[in-house]
């Protein structure tokens, strides 16, 4: 056949290079309202749900036995269901009525109920819905920060750098499971000394994880799954009630922890049970919210690939995150792993999350390279933070961070660096040579940084917890070490564990100390000139205007 040579060229664009699919909805593969879905539905009888979605109370599966337990306001339940999905969908973009009072009816909706009124709503509708119903007043975002060999200097230099570019939270997670005391350790260090109050996790097992956050060397949690059928969950020895149990382990302690869950997952396990992955991920975010979390983390996340292969995969990602913030949760709205060979295509992934400006637009950002993504690699890297600081410009709009100097980055990674040395030292950990403090200054990739004896690192970071090794431990040898101002903010992070206002929900700290969530500091956005405005933010609007590349016509030479 002879080819009409625009078709052959555009045949070879990237984006052909993408899976797509056409829906499937038996297996799951369906984004929004498959034919499987149920009907709304609820009955209360002595304060009791005894249906629900067309259920009734004998035949409620863990999951529904769970959500009609703790997660609906039973009071408001049958009137709201009652009412036109269409009104309530109508609510969410009303610049006349508040976010409190659409919550009223928001969080007496079912899963079903909640799925329906979102797929009232376009993509733009959404990111107005967005908009008005993140928690927290101000948007923020949170980035990865690992490098494929577990390199611990690397690490704390990429830390502090992502901090003092305005990362509100950092995330790291192990090539090498052994690894993780280390990692634990170097973002700590490494984001105290970029700003003091960033928050940092380590993506590990459960049982890591919990014991990493009991330490102090991590400050809180987010890798703690939860799917949207049975079948998902008792495959991974779980249940909703065990989930719950741990939540309140990680809250008795005070450290601020959320869910994870998102679309696509119960595809990829091979449990969707014919329904929408909309219908799934409304019950995983009533789920989260039965269970007194904080918020969840979702937005498909690793499994993005699902819904975007089938139609009206990225309008039922926006969608299950506005859901989210619906039931009155942050959301820390995915945008994190990399899906597309089209750089148009992956810049509209995160488009909906940062035009609505949510909690966390990513969870999270790639503050390295793909390369050195040990998640597997973001949407957005390290090399994509000029377009960002751009759009932020463009747009007067929020992403969460902004630029900054070189010399500066060289700097807080130096010093990020040294600080860990001192600890290592004051630990009786392996030896952080000078040529790695000055290696992980210049860095890009894990390529840049000296050998490490990895055998010797991994005995040490076993041997961290063998020992007992705490948050106080680190504090001293900073001191020792002669970081003192370090040593201070992890001091502080803490006393904030023991105050515990950070675990108010969509939580994070400014520079000084003061939590800013949706308790003091909540959305008010409520129509034009209302709510958070970047070019009304005079500290903000500077960093992300005066750009390096921003040419002074005072100055400018013809």
């Amino acid at each position: 056949m002879k080819r009409q040579k625009r078709f052959e060229k555009l045949e070879k664009r990237p984006i052909n290079k993408d899976v797509i699919m056409k829906e499937w909805p038996e297996e799951g593969f369906i984004a929004m309202k498959s034919p499987n879905d149920p009907k709304p539905s609820v009955r209360v009888e002595n304060g009791i749900i005894t249906e629900m979605d067309g259920k009734k109370r004998d035949d409620f599966d863990l999951i529904d036995m769970y959500i009609a337990s703790y997660g609906i306001n039973i009071k408001n339940a049958e009137k709201v269901m009652a009412m036109d999905s269409a009104k309530i969908a109508t609510m969410l973009i009303d610049p006349n009525i508040s976010r409190q009072e659409v919550l009223k009816y928001t969080t007496a909706m079912t899963p079903a109920k909640g799925q329906e009124v979102i797929n009232q709503l376009d993509f733009g509708e959404m990111i107005m819905g967005a908009k008005k119903m993140r928690e927290r007043r101000k948007p923020a975002n949170q980035c990865h920060v690992t490098n494929y060999i577990d390199n611990p200097v690397e690490l704390a230099a990429d830390a502090a750098e992502a901090a003092l570019r305005g990362f509100a939270e950092e995330e790291t997670t192990t090539a090498v499971s052994r690894y993780a005391p280390f990692n634990a350790l170097s973002v700590l260090v490494g984001s105290q000394t970029g700003r003091p109050g960033v928050l940092h996790q380590c993506s590990v097992d459960e049982s890591t994880e919990l014991q990493l956050g009991m330490r102090g060397l991590t400050s809180y949690a987010e890798t703690i799954s939860v799917y949207g059928t049975d079948r998902s969950f008792t495959d991974g020895d779980d249940t909703p009630w065990s989930k719950g149990f741990l939540a309140s382990c990680y809250a008795s302690r005070g450290i601020k922890m959320r869910f994870t869950s998102g679309s696509g997952s119960e595809v990829l396990m091979g449990y969707p049970e014919g329904k929408s992955m909309l219908y799934l991920e409304a019950r995983c975010i009533l789920l989260a919210k039965a269970s007194g979390v904080q918020g969840l983390q979702n937005g498909s996340l690793s499994c993005i690939s699902i819904p975007t292969a089938v139609p009206n995969g990225l309008r039922e990602v926006l969608g299950e995150n506005l859901l989210c913030m619906m039931y009155d949760l942050e959301s820390a709205t995915g945008s994190d792993q990399s899906f597309s060979h089209s750089s148009m295509r992956r810049t509209w992934r995160f488009m909906g999350q940062f035009i609505g400006g949510t909690d966390y637009i990513c969870s999270g950002y790639g503050a390295e390279p793909n390369a050195d993504n040990t998640f597997a690699g973001s949407n957005e890297d390290v090399y994509d933070y000029d377009d960002i600081y751009f759009l932020e410009r463009d747009y007067g709009q929020s992403f969460g961070i902004h630029s900054i100097k070189e010399e500066d980055a060289i700097s807080i990674r130096n010093k990020a660096a040294k600080a860990l040395q001192a600890v290592f030292e004051g630990l009786g950990l392996p030896e952080i040579t000078d040529e790695e403090v000055e290696a992980a200054s210049y860095a890009d990739v894990h390529e840049d940084m000296p050998k490490r004896d990895k055998v010797a690192d991994m005995k040490a970071a076993q041997g961290m917890m063998d020992r007992g090794i705490t948050a106080v431990d680190v504090i001293k040898a900073l001191i020792d070490g002669g970081f003192k101002d370090v040593a201070e903010s992890i001091l502080n992070l803490q006393k904030q564990k023991v105050v515990g206002d950070y675990l108010q929900t969509s939580s994070i700290f400014d520079k000084d100390w003061n939590v800013e969530s949706a308790v003091n500091d909540g959305n008010d956005y409520q129509g034009p000139g209302t709510g958070y405005r970047l070019y009304e933010d005079e500290d903000e609007w500077k960093k992300i205007t005066d750009i390096p590349q921003a040419i002074d016509p005072k100055h400018f030479d013809m």
